[in-house]
């Protein structure tokens, strides 16, 4: 094992900043040497907790002086590109970022070309899956105690720009990163295309997998209520069904099975926590810096695929019918549904979801 401390630089001193910065400052693998927001407020207040590093105002400034291994940031997604393009600039050999990757196919493309030209890692931060819950139902699914595994699902109330990757990544987590070869949705409401994670309200649809297994998902206000988890943003339910069982993850209350082995349901507990899922994200980071072939779990990579099955969704409200994928052609999904949704009130699945959706 490699003993070499890779030095980080941190963007975003907001919520998710402060997350990613500590976990970094707790691995002795690292050294945060700058960190970077416009709130010079929020640097001085977690800087002492993080060893001191450099701080800056000026993200590539701050870039072209430190120099990183890691090139991270938690920024609001507009500016995804130009955060990319700093990293791969200030010769980091890793990028991490927050999801989405991007607000378009067009966008996304561009960033990938950028970063497979330049040959840097790239990690998304969907790390709810080292949460002990969601790893369980991984590892029922995995042991073949399901039967033939036919579906995977995915619920949340929470809306596409912040929810519908996470999904994704999942389902195919639970499939075996099985590709998708078609996808076809319906979408409602306007309300959340104005959100800075333009979304519509509620969209639900479907996902052919090349191994036959078929995919369902649901994000927003018309997504069914999980009444055993009290936290509104909490309310995602991940699962697969096969022909002997079923397993399924939710996120703020534990996991819960039927398997062919079990005599009746099965579960424990579990709860998102990112105390606990951060640490082996970062760990991660140092294993595949040390060794290109220990690819982080959460690589840029996939996180594209599940990107395309996302707006692929999108062009089928739009366009109608399915949509093939990989994608073709560069296009401003978010723009085109904008035009495309009809200006009527979305329809709730439950009372509680009013507050982010009142139509």
């Amino acid at each position: 094992m490699s003993d070499r401390v890779y030095k980080v630089v941190v963007i975003g001193m907001g919520k998710r900043g402060k997350h990613h910065a500590a976990a970094f400052h707790a691995n002795p693998r690292f050294e945060v040497a700058g960190i970077c927001d416009i709130d010079v407020g929020r640097m001085e207040d977690v800087a002492p907790s993080l060893g001191n590093p450099k701080m800056s105002t000026d993200a590539a400034a701050l870039a072209a002086a430190v120099k990183p291994d890691v090139f991270c940031f938690a920024t609001l997604p507009n500016i995804r590109y130009e955060m990319i393009k700093t990293g791969v600039e200030c010769g980091a050999q890793l990028i991490a970022y927050e999801k989405p990757i991007a607000l378009n196919s067009t966008e996304a493309r561009r960033i990938m070309e950028l970063v497979r030209r330049a040959g840097v890692k790239t990690v998304v931060s969907h790390q709810h899956r080292y949460g002990a819950h969601y790893r369980k139902v991984k590892e029922i699914v995995a042991s073949g105690t399901l039967g033939r595994v036919h579906t995977v699902y995915a619920t949340a109330t929470g809306w596409m720009g912040h929810m519908m990757t996470h999904l994704i990544d999942y389902i195919r987590w639970f499939n075996g990163n099985a590709d998708a070869e078609w996808a076809m949705a319906q979408a409602s409401g306007r309300g959340k295309l104005t959100d800075i994670h333009a979304s519509p309200d509620y969209i639900a649809g479907f996902i052919h997998f090349a191994n036959g297994v078929r995919g369902t998902v649901e994000a927003g206000a018309g997504a069914p209520d999980v009444p055993e988890v009290d936290y509104w943003w909490r309310k995602a339910r991940i699962g697969a069904l096969g022909t002997e069982g079923f397993a399924e993850v939710l996120t703020g209350g534990g996991w819960r099975a039927v398997t062919r082995d079990s005599s009746g349901p099965i579960g424990g507990e579990g709860c998102m926590n990112y105390d606990l899922d951060m640490p082996p994200y970062i760990a991660d980071m140092a294993k595949w810096l040390d060794d290109d072939a220990a690819v982080h779990p959460c690589n840029g990579e996939e996180a594209y695929k599940g990107l395309q099955i996302m707006f692929a969704l999108c062009r089928s409200v739009v366009d109608g019918g399915q949509v093939a994928l990989p994608l073709e052609g560069d296009r401003d999904e978010l723009a085109e549904l904008a035009k495309a949704l009809p200006e009527k009130p979305v329809l709730l699945s439950m009372e509680q979801n009013r507050k982010e959706y009142p139509g």
